[in-house]
């Protein structure tokens, strides 16, 4: 078997997604549906966590029109260090973890601090697919069709108290299954964090799969964040713990490189990186590259969270 790395791939070679558009207008049309729907039901054809199958509907009001990046892509160019520093690490390293069975702890400044699990959570919230941009701050991006829900309404049912001004997240330590968690490159385990009007944006998604399938190991499973205004890093993926908190997280990369990631990660082509422009990316597989957008394009639906904010300063 040829097996090619990113950059030697052309975009002519990336799969076609027309099957899968295809598949969608089969089972739109089939149950009757018309083109005006806010949410079109559809159910994945995999079992989900827990023994349950994906069943979730197309959120049009969040969608992107632009080409959705292919599925193996997706699953086989990721950042996530617990499996590895290079892209190409965790999809193969991240097949050693147990994601089910799977649980969430909930604490810090809500009203009784509990523990969820998560094929309980699949129950309690309806699924939706939304179609995101998503930037790294490495230059590169991605067009991605998760499956999730809105964090606001996990928010919700843990009931935060009025001290609550913060989130913060905690990927899972387990590095008997997490190779990377065997090497000092980040203090164990990854932390991330989101101020409370941030982590209730409509935007804000919890997502649990991706392309119709039930979430891939190397991209965040069973559990991870969606925050598409933000650079990747933010997205914090495993999520075992959600804790609110009335004092601003320190997230990991925050801890070891404050000059270069800012509690606050936006993607603004305003700010350079210490080592490079943010200003240009490269959508993976395509050879040119385009101009990054402030907020990643969704500064109509996030802007007003930062009025009056001197984001070169809070970056």
């Amino acid at each position: 078997m040829l097996i090619k790395k990113s950059q030697d791939i052309l975009s002519s070679e990336i799969t076609d997604q027309a099957i899968y558009r295809e598949r969608r207008k089969f089972m739109t049309s089939s149950i009757g549906l018309t083109a005006a729907a806010t949410l079109l039901p559809l159910q994945a054809s995999v079992a989900g966590y827990g023994g349950q199958s994906l069943k979730f509907g197309e959120n049009t009001q969040f969608n992107t029109t632009e080409e959705k990046t292919s599925f193996d892509k997706i699953s086989n160019y990721n950042n996530f260090y617990e499996f590895g520093t290079d892209k190409y690490s965790p999809a193969k390293n991240a097949q050693a973890l147990t994601t089910d069975p799977w649980s969430v702890q909930i604490d810090g400044e809500v009203e009784k601090s509990k523990i969820l699990h998560l094929e309980d959570i699949l129950k309690q919230h309806a699924l939706e697919e939304r179609i995101y941009r998503m930037r790294c701050v490495e230059r590169w991006s991605m067009v991605i069709p998760w499956i999730g829900f809105p964090l606001a309404k996990l928010i919700k049912q843990a009931k935060p108290t009025s001290k609550a001004k913060y989130v913060q997240f905690e990927t899972l330590q387990r590095p008997g299954e997490m190779a990377g968690q065997r090497r000092g490159v980040l203090p164990w385990p990854y932390i991330e964090g989101l101020r409370m009007d941030e982590a209730m944006n409509p935007l804000t998604l919890l997502a649990v799969g991706l392309y119709g399938e039930v979430l891939p190991k190397q991209n965040g499973a069973p559990l991870r964040l969606v925050v598409p205004w933000k650079y990747g890093f933010k997205s914090i993926k495993s999520i075992v713990k959600i804790t609110f908190t009335e004092h601003e997280p320190v997230s990991s990369w925050t801890k070891v490189a404050p000059d270069e990631y800012g509690f606050y990660s936006n993607v603004n082509p305003a700010v350079d990186h210490p080592r490079w422009s943010q200003r240009k990316e490269r959508r993976i597989g395509d050879f040119l590259k385009r101009k990054t957008l402030p907020f990643n394009g969704y500064a109509e639906q996030v802007a007003s969270l930062y009025t009056g904010m001197d984001l070169k300063k809070y970056f």
